[in-house]
């Protein structure tokens, strides 16, 4: 067969998919078998992955359930992923957040298997205990905390074309812990910002806009009033947009930024932030695009990542959902598809989200905070009987 024949049959084997916009980052509502040549967004695969020599080795991954709807969520991942003969497996520890401090073994099993899935540890209101959750992301440097904000199909809400991706720094300002009382009814609380952590966070969020596709960048702050620590901030957000030319930069202050979101969402792509303003700016988008139950995220450093609900707004701890056995799964369920990605096992990843959206798509089984009536265990068995 002459050469110029089969020339169109390499190109449509070669070609890169067209970048998706915005608008059209929605996954269409079709469950697909694996071997399917489409992805999750109705699009033809042109480039299969091509695993490394015992990529398909089952990986541990250690498991916290945490307190409160924590062990509901957990344990639905569990049975999920059980069912779909994923290629890991979890070191499972008890942690609560009325602990001093996670126990050293704990620690090891993160340390040693690099990942970790996390229910949400309580941390108590007042006293001097420290809260687990920022111990944990000090310890392992897990300095970036990604929560990905978007609308799902079948789910209403007042906006459509919300994809906001919050890019939080997590190891500094407001969350240092620097706290101590100067004399009886006097408090001061340190905010520390470095530069170092600014560029280091600032150039993460550049990096998964350009490897994501994204176009705009929005660095939150209110630099107008802090000068010195927020002006820190934006001057290293400011450093590392010069070396990504091809990404939009914008700054937006804090306050304006939650009007913003409230009122026109669609605007925002990515934001990046100091550590207590992504706290409530992800709660915040959150909330606008199907609430705290349905959104992922996940904490990650240069050695470690932690997954976890992207957004919980006091979730964790509360009691009615724990004895009705009503928490909501999907937002761990949809972290556990960014920890198989983490993992390099995506066509698992595509399975788990596939059946998770066509679950929320068809609305038959929804739980209170979404509309419906449904228990934790009735969502994960639909879950289940959608991967096939």
């Amino acid at each position: 067969m002459a050469l110029s024949r089969l020339a169109p049959y390499f190109r449509r084997r070669c070609s890169v998919t067209r970048p998706i916009p915005a608008a059209e980052r929605r996954w269409d509502g079709h469950c697909r078998s694996p071997q399917s040549t489409e992805n999750v967004f109705g699009q033809r695969r042109s480039i299969t992955y091509m695993p490394r020599p015992g990529d398909g080795a089952p990986r541990a991954v250690t498991l916290i359930p945490g307190d409160g709807i924590g062990p509901l969520v957990t344990d639905a991942v569990v049975q999920v992923m059980k069912a779909m003969h994923a290629p890991i497996y979890f070191e499972e520890f008890e942690v609560s957040g009325k602990m001093d401090k996670i126990p050293d073994v704990v620690m090891d099993s993160i340390r040693k298997n690099k990942v970790c899935l996390k229910g949400g540890l309580a941390t108590p209101v007042g006293g001097g205990v420290s809260s687990l959750n920022v111990q944990l992301r000090k310890e392992l440097d897990l300095f970036a905390s990604l929560v990905h904000c978007f609308n799902l199909p079948g789910l209403p809400t007042r906006h459509d074309n919300v994809d906001i991706v919050v890019i939080r720094e997590n190891t500094e300002g407001e969350y240092s812990g620097l706290e101590h009382e100067v004399i009886p009814g006097v408090v001061e609380s340190l905010k520390v910002i470095t530069k170092f952590c600014s560029e280091r966070i600032a150039k993460y969020a550049f990096e998964y806009a350009y490897l994501n596709n994204r176009k705009l960048i929005t660095a939150v702050h209110k630099a107008n009033i802090m000068k010195l620590a927020d002006g820190l901030f934006l001057e290293s957000c400011r450093e590392i947009a010069k070396k990504y030319p091809g990404i939009e930069y914008n700054e937006i202050i804090v306050d304006n930024c939650c009007m913003q979101l409230v009122a026109r969402p669609e605007q925002f792509d990515v934001m990046v932030t100091p550590n207590l303003y992504g706290n409530l700016v992800a709660n915040t988008a959150a909330g606008i695009a199907g609430g705290t139950g349905v959104m992922p995220g996940g904490n990650v450093g240069a050695e470690h990542a932690v997954f976890e609900q992207g957004a919980s707004a006091g979730n964790v701890g509360n009691e009615k959902l724990v004895k009705e056995k009503r928490a909501n799964p999907i937002a761990l369920l949809l972290s556990s598809s960014m920890l198989l990605r983490h993992l390099q096992f995506p066509a698992f990843a595509d399975r788990l989200e596939q059946a998770v959206m066509g679950v929320i798509k068809e609305g038959v089984h929804r739980t209170k905070d979404l509309g419906g009536t449904s228990t934790t265990q009735e969502v994960v068995d639909a879950v289940i009987a959608k991967l096939g």
